[in-house]
């Protein structure tokens, strides 16, 4: 069965640490939603007063600062990560203190603590380094408090064609959005990424943005201009949200927020239908597409201006012009999100079709682009060589989850053949293993010791108890679903969310399956699964005590 996955105390249990384990979360959930779908009908109605009174009604609550500090301090990947303060892995009865700290009527007089940064590289580019902001579990707490309040509310105004960070969106729900964009007419494209986004985002315009109440304005702006501590070095914050916080990824799509509305202004109807430009963005990168070149460019300079407007302006060697199917300077079709778009004449009878049954002349196809499909193979060819003295079954446990994560990611495209070639040099780097620990072997004996027969008779890297090596090609490609326009997790249509989850491209085949037994509902608090839960299957009886796989 899958349930919401249960923080589990390394030290016997005492009685602090069960009364935090047996607090009504049920009730809190229910509570905390409740309100919050309340806070999205009223902004969606547009009375700001109501939408006010229920956020200080939601953050006073109870069930909100202990579901927040359960989030911060047991479900978030970065709960043993300390801020400036040096706190971290707090204990039941410390965790309950942090739930009383956070009430509002005390943030007045709390002020906020300097970020610790920490610069990481960025996936694929070694020379190029981001910072990441580590705030105090204080801080964090009352963030994710903050971001209870604030997500619904902006929930309900957020463009459609906006998909990063948000509740329910993926990059394969922007990436299903543009193929609908493109799909019965070759257009240009502007592809641009915003140049330090987090780090750039102007303050005040933000703040302006915002339009809440005071006391809420007030702790949001103590965390912009709370400063970072960089190897023990003071900086001022004079614009930017940081990188790691709580409640940056809200705050930056806030900024950005009315960017698309901004582009289809210029484009009123008049009697009859215009084609507007149609731009779609995934946090700080977007796309415009139309099929008049002078159009797409007069579109991208109003994006310009907007973004000045925000403090941002755009990156000059991630920002071109193309086209979706003829050559356009060089280059057609363009990369985004590690996905290569484009499109190819065909003839008549591979050709795609509009709404009508007319044949096109060309057909849009989606492949993993070559730097992503380059970056995986370096990825998996340092994971085995860096492993040659370990086992074959060692070897296999750790290659497997880099396989299916990244097959996952890319099997709503057409990448049937790159994942047969990505397994065939999966081969060759696993015959270079075999031939390393055995190098007065030959061939012959080499394939026979590691690779074997399974049930189809084909020859699988495997161990001699079962323990097979999981290729590319045994995930099926599956086509998705995008998310419907303006739709969102707050909307308090559930069973449609739910649904959704159990379809989704990263979760895994006997996970989707439980989930749609148990109609998207954990078996022990009865509650729909929500868009971030940790979920994990469990067994209903201990194998222990006897308890089988058996769904």
């Amino acid at each position: 069965m899958a349930e919401r996955k249960a923080p589990r105390e390394k030290a016997t249990p005492d009685p602090e640490s069960e009364a935090w384990r047996t607090l009504p979360w049920r009730k809190f959930e229910q509570h905390v939603y409740r309100i919050q779908k309340r806070i999205y009908q009223a902004r969606k109605r547009g009375n700001t007063r109501t939408v006010q009174k229920l956020q200080k009604l939601l953050m006073k609550s109870e069930a909100a600062r202990l579901l927040a500090v359960r989030r911060v301090t047991q479900d978030n990947q970065g709960k043993k990560t300390a801020g400036v303060d040096g706190v971290k892995s707090l204990s039941p009865k410390r965790r309950l203190t942090l739930a009383d700290q956070i009430h509002p009527k005390y943030w007045k007089a709390q002020k906020a603590k300097p970020v610790r940064r920490v610069w990481i590289p960025k996936p694929g580019k070694k020379d190029e380094r981001r910072p990441l902001g580590i705030l105090t579990m204080l801080d964090r707490s009352k963030q994710a408090l903050a971001k209870m309040g604030l997500e619904p509310e902006w929930e309900s105004v957020f463009e459609p064609n906006s998909y990063g960070f948000r509740p329910g969106r993926s990059c394969h729900d922007a990436i299903g959005a543009i193929f609908n964009a493109i799909r019965y007419k070759p257009k240009y494209v502007f592809d641009a990424d915003i140049a330090g986004c987090f780090d750039s985002i102007g303050h005040q315009a933000l703040l302006e943005k915002l339009q809440t109440y005071p006391a809420m304005r007030q702790a949001i702006k103590g965390w912009l201009k709370a400063g970072a501590m960089d190897n023990g070095i003071y900086r001022d914050t004079m614009s930017g949200v940081p990188q790691g916080g709580v409640i940056s990824p809200v705050l930056m799509n806030v900024a950005l927020h009315g960017l698309e509305k901004m582009i289809e202004k210029g484009y009123p109807r008049k009697g009859r239908s215009i084609e507007k430009p149609i731009l779609i963005r995934y946090a700080d990168d977007f796309v415009i597409f139309h099929s008049n070149e002078t159009k797409l460019l007069e579109a991208a300079e109003i994006a310009k201006e907007y973004l000045h407007g925000m403090g941002l302006e755009l990156k000059p060697s991630k920002t071109k012009v193309t086209h979706t199917l003829s050559p356009y300077q060089g280059e057609v079709g363009f990369n985004f999100l590690g996905f290569t778009v484009r499109q190819y004449p065909v003839g008549k009878n591979r050709t795609g079709k509009n709404t009508n049954g007319k044949k096109l002349g060309f057909k849009t196809i989606m492949t993993p682009s070559q730097e992503a499909i380059n970056r995986h193979i370096q990825e998996v060819k340092k994971h085995v060589r860096a492993r040659r003295n370990l086992s074959q079954e060692e070897l296999i446990k750790s290659i497997n989850p880099l396989t299916k994560g990244w097959s996952n990611y890319y099997k709503t495209v057409v990448a049937a053949k790159i994942f047969h070639k990505c397994d065939h040099i999966l081969f060759l780097q696993l015959m270079q293993w075999a031939k390393h620990k055995h190098p007065t072997r030959g061939i012959r004996w080499i394939r026979r010791k590691y690779w074997h027969h399974d049930q189809s008779r084909n020859w699988v890297f495997s161990t001699p108890d079962g323990r097979e090596l999981r290729t590319h090609s045994k995930t099926a490609i599956q086509r998705y679903s995008k998310v419907k326009g303006e739709a969102s997790p707050y909307d308090g249509k559930m069973l449609y969310w739910s649904k959704r989850l159990k379809n989704h491209p990263l979760l895994s085949g006997t996970l989707a399956k439980l989930l749609q037994r148990q109609q998207g509902k954990c078996r022990w608090c009865e509650l729909s699964f929500r868009d971030g839960d940790i979920m994990e299957i469990d067994h209903i009886q201990p194998r222990s005590q006897g308890g089988t796989d058996q769904l």
